[in-house]
């Protein structure tokens, strides 16, 4: 008596080159045609619009980052130092700044007045000021700021032409406002020490005369509109606070420990003393930028994730339109595993391809963006006059291991699908 035994398909190991070839054959069109198919097309599209966006966003928050704190810090110092109290002033300096500069990370400290006062030179208009007091520039004074390099006009020196040291420097816009030039006199006026006559009971302004010596322009609209700068012991009169500062400005090796410099300054000097780092005098403006990055990135990252969808659909669509295929294909001795990685194989290449399409556009347009500074601002609104952009390797590293794990995750579902399938039922398959 015969015994009929059903043949078994016969499951040989697949070389990786016929799974790669059978990926690379599905994600083309048919009627051999080398082109993709419109659906893969979609799908690669999806990611590169995704990607290169993120490149794009993250550039300009980065680019924007980068640019005011630079603008901010050309008048802001590292680190501050001041004392607790109302009246901001700090008696004895010249000895505490000798003990700032030899802490370690020190690079440069000098003394600064900084009070507010009106300015007026000489006609209806009067309009407020800030008006800082900082040594007159000399071989011996050191710049903790960089302020002093960017005048366009004259110089930081305060040297009037009386022989005295009565000089002051507008910012550019300031000096536009007011229509005065190198050589022209203007007249401060000032809230601290303010006397009030018995007789009306009316304030009697407190005024000060000065000769514009000089203007400077740093391209941020609140240090070129509203700052005068002059020597500082004019400051110190003007502000009425005798042979005291409001503080110390300093300068540190590297901008990023200056919090780090800034506690060991104030553990050194001790009470009253306290420190401000340049951080933390702009916290709120970094803050409202960070989290503004962050939101950013996670709105874009949601384009990756529908690009990740399309992937599905393409996926599940190939996975519906070879089905016979699959089956005489596994019926022929391809195991499951090998199904699962030909359409594995074919998500990592659409992941692929539209990660590094998207990585090339976003650098693109990032590049022309910077150079030919394309998208103009209004420097009175966001304190510079275009639209900056600064790519990190960090970020751009980031978001090609999500779009990749996104892309990669997204091909499980169809994968495992394509797998599952039974040879007889797939050829049966209509």
């Amino acid at each position: 008596m015969s015994v009929a035994t059903a043949a078994a398909p016969v499951r040989v190991r697949t070389p990786f080159g016929v799974e790669a070839g059978i990926a690379w054959r599905y994600l083309r069109s048919r009627r051999g045609s080398r082109l993709l198919s419109l659906i893969s097309v979609i799908a690669i599209g999806g990611v590169m619009v995704g990607v290169s966006a993120l490149i794009v966003i993250l550039g300009v928050m980065n680019g924007l980052q980068r640019d005011l704190r630079e603008k901010i810090l050309v008048g802001s110092p590292d680190v501050r130092i001041l004392t607790f109290g109302d009246d901001l002033r700090m008696a004895a300096w010249q000895e505490t700044l000798a003990r700032v500069r030899r802490v370690r990370g020190v690079v440069a400290a000098a003394p600064f007045v900084q009070t507010e006062g009106l300015v007026n030179a000489g006609r209806d208009f009067t309009t407020g000021a800030q008006v800082v007091g900082l040594e007159p520039a000399g071989r011996d004074v050191a710049d903790v700021t960089t302020i002093r390099s960017h005048a366009i006009d004259g110089d930081f020196r305060f040297a009037s032409a009386d022989g005295q040291v009565r000089g002051a420097v507008l910012g550019k816009l300031l000096a536009q406002k007011l229509n005065v030039f190198v050589g022209d006199k203007i007249t401060l006026i000032g809230r601290a020490g303010l006397q009030v006559n018995a007789a009306t009971g009316q304030v009697i302004p407190r005024a000060s005369a000065f000769e514009v010596t000089g203007v400077f322009e740093t391209g941020m609209y609140e240090y070129d509109n509203a700052y005068i700068y002059v020597a500082l012991d004019a400051a110190r009169e003007f502000a009425g606070l005798g042979q005291d500062v409001t503080g110390l400005e300093v300068r540190t090796v590297d901008r990023w420990q200056a919090p780090l410099v800034g506690e060991a300054i104030t553990a050194t000097l001790g009470a009253p003393y306290r420190s401000v780092d340049w951080q933390e005098q702009n916290r709120s403006l970094f803050q409202a930028l960070k989290l503004e990055k962050l939101g950013m990135s996670v709105i874009l990252l949601l384009i990756v994730l529908v690009a990740a969808f399309n992937i599905v659909s393409t996926l599940t669509m190939v996975v519906t339109d070879k089905t016979r295929e699959i089956g005489i294909l596994r019926a022929m001795g391809l195991t499951a595993r090998s199904v699962r990685r030909i359409f594995l194989l074919q998500g990592a290449t659409v992941g692929l391809v539209g990660t590094g399409l998207g990585v090339a556009l976003g650098l693109g347009a990032a590049l022309l963006l910077e150079r030919y500074k394309l998208i103009a601002l209004d420097p009175s609104v966001y304190f510079i006059d275009h639209l900056p952009v600064a790519i990190q390797a960090v970020d751009v590293l980031f978001i090609i291991g999500a779009s990749m794990a996104i892309a990669a995750l997204a091909t499980l579902y169809p994968a495992g699908q394509a797998a599952r399938l039974e040879p007889v039922d797939a050829i049966r398959h209509e």
